[in-house]
């Protein structure tokens, strides 16, 4: 493999587990809550993260190329997802949902689900919950994830 080769290979398997990591961080230390549309920016990356995995160890420089390209568009996927997350955050269009939140009831009785439904927090994807210079989670992962594809393109364009 060519050097830019091998540098698209690594940004296509650092990216998405540092945007993941990002994601899982501020879910769980930063209290955040994941709406419907968060979790599903995040499928992608998974994808990417196993796919670039895979071009560290199938043979051939094809096989590799070709995961590589792989992952790059699940992390465009991602970002595209993303753009569109943004966009119902800032009202610019409407979401598919308005809102969706997690509650489990295997073996409790409908009272206690009840009462589970009514406690559960109702997560909006049409409000950001964080921003930075008015830029939500899902403009940030558009951003970098659509970026980051974009190098990966251009590496892989320049090692041809």
């Amino acid at each position: 493999m060519t050097d830019a080769q091998s540098r698209a290979r690594f940004i296509a398997l650092v990216l998405p587990l540092l945007l993941l990591a990002g994601a899982w961080g501020s879910q769980l230390i930063g209290g955040l809550v994941p709406c419907e549309m968060c979790h599903w920016q995040r499928w992608p990356h998974y994808a990417a993260v196993v796919v670039a995995a895979l071009a560290f160890v199938v043979p051939g420089r094809s096989s590799k190329v070709a995961a590589i390209v792989t992952a790059a568009v699940l992390i465009a996927l991602s970002g595209l997802i993303g753009v569109f997350h943004a966009g119902v955050e800032y009202h610019w269009w409407e979401g598919v949902t308005a809102c969706s939140t997690m509650v489990t009831g295997e073996g409790v009785s409908t009272d206690e689900m009840l009462r589970r439904i009514l406690a559960a927090p109702v997560i909006r994807c049409d409000a950001a919950q964080w921003s930075l210079f008015g830029i939500s989670l899902a403009g940030f992962n558009a951003i970098f994830s659509l970026g980051g594809a974009g190098v990966i393109a251009w590496l892989i364009g320049r090692a041809r």
